[in-house]
């Protein structure tokens, strides 16, 4: 039988960021010391009082389906967080709980998108994003950025790639790879573009908004008027509560995607795991404060990376905000030669770091910015350091 796969399966794009850790396992398995600043994982385990409570749920006996949206109480507890923490006002049958926040992506972008729609995306930009996209059909219009303004898109960039076939805009603060944070001042002139085009819906990644470093408060676009009947917000306990393996995400959307989101969820998963529901209620409904040593370390390990960091030739940084990456240009190294290397672009950068260095990160090209790579500093300080060392010594 012929090994015929389907167009969408062959044109889909394998993620970077998975390919560089199994990468680094296999290394790993085959005996070599091998420093992860790849993955977007906090290296903190998840919290004790969260963990109890998925082992009273489990003692409770949940453990059979659940709603496709999500338990009614979670969902309580989301438009609770949404109010205390965003200023958002939201009804449970404007809440998705999904399994992980990408799933919340992919159904919001699969209800809306039609092949020959377009859908603005600023570079960098999250790798699934452009992917997920690819996915719907529709088309792919990228807004380039730079580190000089803070990898930021601007009102006049984004009128400038509005069109009668725009149908939806990526936003994701703070930002992954670059760090960036929007102010509710830059999300309000953004606001007043957008509201020339009234068919647009705003995709508004927060998966990040716990881990803020910046005097910048991170705000919501939803929390504007004129946009929140038009916003898709987008969040999840991945990140802040170390929680990637539990997989929950969720929106807080108008009832009609909420609705048509439901529907696209029930034929592919249906429900989200019930025990990790029931944790995620405790997560949410817990003050913030408990989780405050984790985003004080990440902030000290961004320190100590930039600083590390600015002492390497090559290297132009800029401090992140918010997340816990550092997205450096490294074009410096462009056409140079390291210990018999040529060194074309950033994907021969970062597989040079990892062959050589021992040290795996993520290539900028799957950010759609091939002048960069990521390194993740949700790691501890002795591999920060180690890590940084070896890039250092590589590079010298």
């Amino acid at each position: 039988m012929p090994n015929k796969l389907s167009d969408r399966i062959r044109n889909l794009p394998m993620s970077q960021t998975l390919s560089m850790a199994e990468r680094a396992r296999e290394l790993r398995e085959q005996g070599e010391d091998i420093i992860s600043l790849s993955l977007g994982e906090p290296d903190f385990n998840t919290p004790d009082y969260i963990k109890l409570a998925a082992i009273e749920a489990i003692n409770q006996n949940y453990n059979f389906y659940t709603p496709v949206s999500g338990y009614l109480e979670l969902r309580e507890a989301i438009c609770e967080k949404f109010k205390r923490d965003n200023g958002l006002h939201y009804t449970p049958d404007q809440i998705v709980v999904s399994t992980g926040a990408k799933q919340s992506i992919a159904n919001a972008v699969l209800v809306l998108l039609n092949p020959g729609d377009e859908v603005i995306l600023p570079v960098p930009y999250w790798v699934s994003y452009e992917a997920i996209v690819k996915l719907s059909r529709a088309d792919i219009v990228k807004v380039e950025t730079n580190i000089e303004n803070g990898y930021k898109i601007t009102p006049e960039q984004l009128e400038a790639a509005l069109t009668p076939k725009t149908r939806l805009f990526f936003l994701n603060s703070p930002n992954n790879p670059s760090g960036s944070v929007y102010s509710e001042k830059e999300l309000r002139a953004l606001a007043e573009v957008l509201e020339k085009f009234p068919d647009v819906i705003i995709l508004s990644d927060e998966i990040y908004e716990h881990l803020n470093y910046s005097d910048t408060p991170v705000f919501s676009i939803a929390a504007i008027d004129s946009m929140y009947d038009r916003t898709i917000t987008v969040n999840g306990v991945a990140k802040a509560f170390a929680m990637t393996g539990w997989r929950i995400g969720y929106i807080g959307a108008p009832q009609w995607i909420a609705k048509a989101c439901t529907k696209m969820q029930g034929q592919i998963t249906s429900g989200a795991n019930c025990i990790a529901q029931r944790a995620t209620i405790t997560a949410l409904r817990e003050p913030v404060s408990r989780i405050q040593y984790m985003i004080d370390r990440y902030k000290q390990r961004r320190k100590l990376i930039i600083e590390l960091l600015n002492e390497i030739k090559g290297f132009k940084t800029k401090e992140p905000q918010g997340a816990f990456y550092v997205f450096p240009d490294i074009s410096y190294y462009f056409g140079k030669t390291l210990n018999g290397h040529t060194i074309n672009n950033a994907t021969d950068f970062s597989m040079y770091l990892l062959e050589t260095a021992k040290v795996a990160t993520i290539t900028g090209d799957a950010f759609g910015a091939p002048n960069n790579i990521r390194i993740s500093y949700a790691a501890s300080v002795d591999d920060i350091r180690r890590g940084i060392k070896r890039i250092a010594e590589a590079v010298s």
